[in-house]
């Protein structure tokens, strides 16, 4: 029995997914009810506030754990600890976690608190797995629809580069451990096909869209954090396993124009 934190999600929805087609008896966890689906039982539960986590995990072997709120940091490690307390309670399962290459590097907020559950889950006591990963493509995505909304310059910052990954191939990663016979503590990270520049992957992202823009770039990030992006402690070139580049995530996401 494999549950699956913030299954609904970019990586848990995939998850879920993958492992619903290896046969694996799935179960996800929800904040609200859902109706039950072939393959998968879903749990009405808060890891934020501990409401139905008990019962989700009862009887559980192993869970990925891929619920996170990065708008609201501060909630990922007081959710992780409901999670692991809940997991000693219910027989100690296996429990996988997903977590970002660089946050034990980079003073970034999202970054600290990251790293804060890396830690309190290698000292919980519980068989695990984390993995690494570079940013998502729909970041990046996400970020450039922002700064287009108003006509003019977009500007981005000087010296700073990315390693955008596919989310899905972070998933079938995720599933591969998941199925594994055991834990494996700290497995090697993976990162996307190519490190680009944040300027080039913006050009990249106006011409799938269709878009005309100036584009500047300013200042680069300020203070310990920004230095540790422009360091490019946030890449893993040595572990650039990702098959889907960011061009094919635009073309595919935005159609060609």
């Amino acid at each position: 029995m494999i549950l699956v934190t913030g299954a609904t999600g970019t990586l848990g929805g995939p998850v879920v997914r993958l492992l619903r087609e290896a046969g694996a008896d799935v179960h996800g966890l929800s904040r609200r009810e859902r109706d039950p689906e072939p393959g998968l039982t879903w749990h009405k539960g808060d890891l934020y506030t501990g409401e139905g986590v008990d019962a989700a995990v009862g009887g559980v072997e192993t869970i990925v754990h891929c619920a996170s709120d990065p708008f609201h940091s501060k909630r990922d490690l007081p959710a992780a600890r409901r999670l692991v307390e809940a997991a000693r309670r219910q027989g100690a399962p296996h429990l996988i976690y997903i977590s970002i290459v660089g946050v034990d590097k980079i003073p970034y907020g999202y970054y600290q608190t990251k790293f804060a559950v890396e830690r309190h889950i290698e000292n919980s006591g519980l068989p695990y797995t984390i993995l690494r990963a570079t940013q998502f493509h729909t970041l990046p995505d996400t970020v450039f629809s922002v700064l287009t909304k108003v006509p003019g310059v977009v500007a981005v910052p000087k010296g700073l580069r990315d390693q955008p990954i596919d989310a899905a191939e972070v998933a079938a990663r995720l599933t591969e451990l998941a199925l594994a016979a055991g834990p494996a503590r700290r497995v090697d990270d993976m990162g996307g096909p190519e490190v680009l520049t944040v300027e080039d992957m913006l050009r990249d992202y106006l011409e799938a869209r269709g878009l005309r823009r100036p584009v500047r770039v300013p200042l680069p990030l300020p203070g310990k954090a920004g230095r540790g992006f422009r360091e490019g402690h946030h890449l893993a070139p040595a572990h650039a396993v990702g098959a889907r580049t960011w061009r094919q995530f635009l073309a595919e996401t935005h159609g060609s124009r």
